[in-house]
């Protein structure tokens, strides 16, 4: 079988309540969430108002851990004991939990943050800690993780469900990390570009890296980063491409 234009349909998530109150125009387009539980950015008040956001739109709610430090928007490592840093995570965890409960919401997934996020992806010191947090919930929580990552086929190991997730505003290196936001080509910034760069993925199972070669990639749900400036208008072209297409965003 061909395998060109097997998906029908796709999840699109974003990072949100990290602080640029931009939610109400993204959620429209969103069908999941990843909202900051206080390591990178977040309290009690902005997981508050975004979970309330994600159920007016039928968004399926995240959890977006990190390292705990603001200064820096969990975008370091940090020099912190794996012990402690899975306090951290748990903690981070449970308290936007706690805001659940009391919005009557449940947790559909985690998906690490940052500096965190890209270590899970290649060390497995780090993946394994992951795996840890995830191991104190509920088999029904997911993780969100990339196609062929340490974390993704630890976490499966573990009978932990991983969603694949591939990013529509980043490039990618050929060994399918992402392209360092140090360098100028790291984001995409072309809604029409992006739309392609994500249309590829979905109807190829392949991504053009930034040295123009094809990887073999698999995709369940599709981030746009939610602090980009354009972030809303690359929603509207991708989502209205997307159905076009006949690919439902669920």
């Amino acid at each position: 079988m061909s395998k060109e234009n097997l998906i029908t349909s796709i999840d699109i998530n974003a990072d949100v309540g990290e602080g640029l109150n931009n939610e109400a125009q993204l959620m429209p387009f969103l069908s999941s969430c990843n909202i900051a539980c206080g390591g990178h950015a977040g309290n009690e008040k902005t997981m508050t108002s975004v979970v309330k956001l994600a159920k007016q739109h039928k968004v399926k709610i995240g959890a977006h851990p990190s390292f705990p430090d603001k200064e820096n928007f969990g975008r370091l490592q940090m020099d912190i004991s794996l012990e402690d840093l899975l306090t951290s995570l748990k903690a981070q965890v449970n308290d936007l939990i706690k805001v659940l409960k009391t919005e009557n919401a449940v947790l559909h997934h985690i998906k690490p943050h940052g500096a965190l996020y890209n270590l899970a992806n290649t060390d497995k010191t780090y993946a394994e800690v992951v795996v840890l947090l995830m191991k104190d919930y509920d088999k029904s929580v997911k993780l969100y993780a990339p196609y062929g990552s340490i974390i993704a086929k630890m976490a499966e190991r573990n009978g932990i469900t991983v969603l694949y997730e591939v990013f529509a505003d980043r490039n990618y290196n050929d060994d399918l990390t992402l392209v360092s936001r140090s360098q100028p080509n790291a984001l995409i910034e072309d809604g029409a570009e992006l739309t392609e760069h994500v249309l590829y993925m979905l109807q190829h199972q392949k991504v053009k890296t930034i040295n123009g070669s094809d990887k073999d990639i698999k995709a369940d749900t599709i981030c746009i980063h939610g602090d980009h400036p354009q972030a809303e208008q690359h929603l509207q072209i991708l989502t209205a491409e997307l159905i076009k297409k006949g690919i439902q965003i669920l």
